[in-house]
C-alpha cells in the first residue's frame, strides 16, 4: 500500500518531511510531532510506515507517502498528496538525501546521477511548488537539509559536497529573495552524524566512516529551533563541525581538500 493516513483536524499545524523514514529526517519529524505538528511524511523505501506508526504513537496525525524522489514520478506522488490532503503546509523539512562515497574515476555514474537527482532536483522541484504556495498566503517555514560538506572541497565525496554546496547556496539565496513574504528560509549544515549514510554511502571503510559522530536527534532538535527562530542556517552537532565550516569558508580550497581526502579516501585505497 502505497500511503497510509488518519482523520486529521485542521486545527493543528502541518509540516512536511522528506527522507523520514530514518535518520535526521525521522529525528525531525519526531521534533514536529513533539511540538504540535501533524505530519507529512515521505520515503522511498517501506519503512515509511513503521515510522508514521512511532509518529502516530506521540499524537501526531500522520500521512505516509512512500515516493521516490529521484524521479519525477515520485516528487509528482508527493505533489499529489499534498494538494488532495485538502491543508496548507506551514513548515517543510526537505532533508530527503544521499551520499557516494570513492574515487571519482571508479564510482557508479548511475548512482551519482541518482543522487544529484535526489539531493539537488528534487529539492528544486518540491521547493517552487511549497514556496508558491506558503508566500500566496504570506506565512510558512522552509528547512533545508545542507552540511558542512558544502563549505569545502571534498575529495573522494567529490559529487555528494557539490550537491550539498548548492543546497546551501540555494537556501539562502531563496531566503533573500523571500525576506519580505512572511516565509523564512534555513539551511541545516551537519557534521558526521549517527545514521545509516556511511553505510549507505560506500564510507565504512574511511576514517570518517569509522569516526565519532554526533547524535541524530540533538542534530534535528538544533535544527529545528533555527527554523521555528527564522535563522539562515545552523551549523550543527560538535563544535569541531563548526570549526570545520569555518575553515571551509576561510581556508584556500587546496588545504581544505588535502585535509577532508586525509578523512575520506578509502583506507584500502590508501594502503596502495
Amino acid at each position: 500500500m502505497a500511503t497510509s493516513s488518519t482523520t486529521t483536524p485542521n486545527t493543528r499545524q502541518l509540516a512536511l518531511v522528506t527522507g523520514a523514514s530514518s535518520g535526521i529526517g525521522f529525528e525531525l519529524a519526531k521534533q514536529f510531532a513533539q511540538n504540535g505538528f501533524d505530519l507529512l511524511i515521505v520515503s522511498g523505501g517501506d519503512r515509511i510506515h513503521p515510522a508514521a506508526a512511532e509518529l502516530k504513537a506521540q499524537g501526531a496525525n500522520v500521512k505516509a507517502v512512500e515516493a521516490d524522489l529521484a524521479t519525477h514520478e515520485g516528487v509528482h506522488k508527493l505533489l499529489e498528496a499534498i494538494h488532495s490532503d485538502g491543508r496548507q503546509l506551514d513548515a517543510a523539512a526537505l532533508n530527503a538525501g544521499v551520499g557516494v562515497s570513492g574515487r571519482f574515476l571508479e564510482t557508479d555514474l548511475g548512482e551519482e546521477l541518482n543522487m544529484i537527482a535526489l539531493n539537488v532536483t528534487s529539492t528544486v522541484h518540491i521547493a517552487k511548488y511549497i514556496a508558491r504556495d506558503m508566500v500566496a498566503r504570506h506565512s510558512g517555514r522552509i528547512l533545508f537539509t545542507a552540511s558542512i560538506a558544502g563549505t569545502m572541497p571534498t575529495p573522494y565525496e567529490t559529487v555528494y559536497g557539490a550537491t550539498k554546496a548548492f543546497v546551501r547556496s540555494f537556501s539562502q539565496g531563496l531566503r533573500e529573495e523571500l525576506k519580505e513574504t512572511g516565509v523564512t528560509v534555513t539551511a541545516l549544515m551537519p557534521g558526521a552524524t549517527e545514521t545509516d549514510f556511511f553505510h549507505r554511502a560506500g564510507a565504512d571503510d574511511t576514517k570518517l566512516g569509522a569516526s565519532e559522530k554526533d547524535d541524530a536527534a540533538e542534530v534535528a532538535k538544533e535544527g529545528f529551533e533555527a527554523m521555528m527562530a527564522g535563522k539562515d542556517h545552523i551549523v550543527a552537532g560538535s563544535f569541531k563541525n563548526k570549526m570545520q565550516a569555518a575553515a571551509g569558508y576561510a581556508l584556500p580550497d587546496p588545504l581544505v581538500a588535502k585535509a577532508h581526502a586525509s578523512m575520506s579516501e578509502p583506507r584500502s585505497a590508501s594502503k596502495k
